[in-house]
């Protein structure tokens, strides 16, 4: 990778990494918010899901806006408005005497932030490489520093709600300002060349790639959105039973919850490096981690036994660090810099679909029972298995 964007990368990576914690800090608190506020557990997962929902909706006009005007005009301000969302979280936590109404729009700020933030980075890093294996290699690291985040976030959320339950809402806004910095003043994007298209030649544009394209594009948003579903719901669940069930919590649960995003954060990591520019190679590596996460998942409908249940998860993040940054750099690398914005942001749009639907989804299927929870899911990650398998069909000299 060459040497003179490394820092551009660092800098690059501290967004996922931000934007990770901004939602996946509250896992280990959200049985907290139930009590300090006494909602029900489908209410505090909306602190979740609406952040994912306003996310989703707004990153594909982020993604077109990114291609037109350029990636840091849109990702600065968008983390100054995310940052904001969780100040006016926190404050109404601290200072309001009924304030989940106005948790859930700081949350929505957050989500609309984050829509304009983290999806962009896909593309930023395609555009600053010219070698289709510097990319990959490059979206591994983003990938890392995603699930790194994923690692980190339930200690520290657990840690800084040890001090104060909302604290996690303030840290935030925090970590916004040191990516600001850093995008200000170490990523030195590429200069756009050429006018950019006219709304109407830009649609035109995009449908014609999903006319060519979109059998195995739509396939690639689905797996996308199935391994954040599965990844965010099972979070769910275990922040749940750890202190339910097992009565572990604080920080001491936060680092259980760490044990299978640690194994997702390092495969993600060696996969990324090692996936190059083949893009057959990258199918397979995607069926490879989703036949993982598949065993993985099945495994846990037959025990509720806590080891096997850690060591099941464990093996599903191995699984989606492997499917992750095959299916980044497929649908990065596989469409032109001018669109590129705008079709990584679908993609992305759809991964936080699966981190909207998650929580609340595993909360209805968590008072059915065990079984039916995880078997169900096992469905879901067949059918996942079963979209890569058939509609991801790379050519041999791709």
């Amino acid at each position: 990778m060459e040497e003179k964007k490394t820092w551009d990368l660092v800098s690059i990576a501290s967004i996922p990494l931000v934007m990770t914690l901004g939602n996946s800090m509250l896992i280990p608190v959200l049985p907290a918010i139930e009590k300090e506020l006494n909602i029900s557990a489908l209410q505090v997962s909306m602190i979740i899901t609406v952040y994912s929902v306003v996310a989703i909706i707004c990153i594909p006009i982020a993604g077109y806006m990114s291609d037109r005007y350029g990636r840091k005009k849109i990702i600065i301000p968008s983390l100054i408005i995310a940052g904001i969302g969780g100040l006016i979280s926190g404050f109404a936590s601290w200072q309001v005497n009924d304030p989940y109404g106005i948790i859930i729009f700081g949350r929505l700020l957050q989500g609309l932030g984050a829509a304009g933030a983290s999806p962009i980075v896909l593309p930023l890093v395609g555009d600053l490489f010219k070698q289709e294996s510097e990319v990959s290699e490059g979206l591994g690291v983003i990938e890392t520093s995603n699930t790194f985040g994923k690692v980190l976030s339930p200690i520290l959320g657990a840690l800084l709600a040890s001090w104060v339950w909302f604290m996690p809402f303030f840290a935030f806004p925090v970590f916004c300002t040191v990516s600001i910095f850093l995008m200000i003043f170490l990523v030195k994007t590429p200069s756009k060349t050429g006018a950019p298209l006219a709304f109407k030649d830009f649609l035109h544009s995009i449908k014609r790639i999903f006319n060519n394209e979109g059998r195995w594009l739509y396939a690639i948003f689905l797996i996308g959105c199935i391994c954040m579903f599965v990844i965010f719901g099972v979070l769910f669940y275990l922040s749940t039973m750890l202190e339910e069930q097992h009565g572990i919590d604080g920080v001491k649960k936060g680092i259980v919850l760490a044990i299978p995003l640690a194994a997702l954060c390092l495969s993600s990591y060696v996969t990324g490096k090692g996936i190059g520019e083949e893009k057959l190679k990258m199918k397979w590596m995607t069926v490879i981690g989703l036949a993982l996460l598949t065993i993985s998942v099945f495994s846990i409908s037959f025990s509720k036994d806590i080891y096997v249940l850690l060591t099941a998860l464990f093996a599903s993040g191995i699984g989606i660090g492997i499917a992750l940054p095959s299916l980044d750099a497929l649908v990065t690398e596989g469409i032109a810099k001018e669109q590129r914005g705008t079709i990584t942001s679908i993609y992305s749009s759809m991964r936080f679909a699966g981190v909207a639907l998650g929580p609340p989804v595993f909360a209805v299927l968590m008072k059915a029972s065990h079984f039916i929870l995880f078997f169900t899911n096992t469905l879901v990650c067949i059918g996942a298995l079963i979209t890569a398998l058939v509609a991801i069909k790379p050519s041999e000299d791709d």
